[in-house]
């Protein structure tokens, strides 16, 4: 599966994109459980989850989002109008 990173999260992890195996993982909490294992750039960016938004194929979701069938997600700080 693609994981796209946007913003701030882009900068401290160092890619803009990568691919990711989906094997053993239900929800894009075990996806981002999984990242943070690979070491101290994950674990900065994903060190305030209440302050990152995520995208399944494009739709916003929450955290216990299923990724069964997922091709895309998308890690985002929350937007802001004007």
């Amino acid at each position: 599966m693609k994981v796209l990173y946007f913003a701030w999260l882009r900068e401290r992890i160092g890619e803009s994109a990568e691919e990711v195996s989906a094997e053993g993982l239900e929800t894009v909490s075990d996806l981002v459980a999984h990242l943070r294992t690979r070491g101290p750039r994950y674990e900065a960016a994903f060190e305030a989850p209440e302050a990152v938004r995520v995208a399944v194929d494009q739709k916003v979701r929450d955290w216990d989002a299923p990724l069964k069938g997922a091709g895309e997600v998308a890690f985002f700080p929350p937007m802001t109008g004007g």
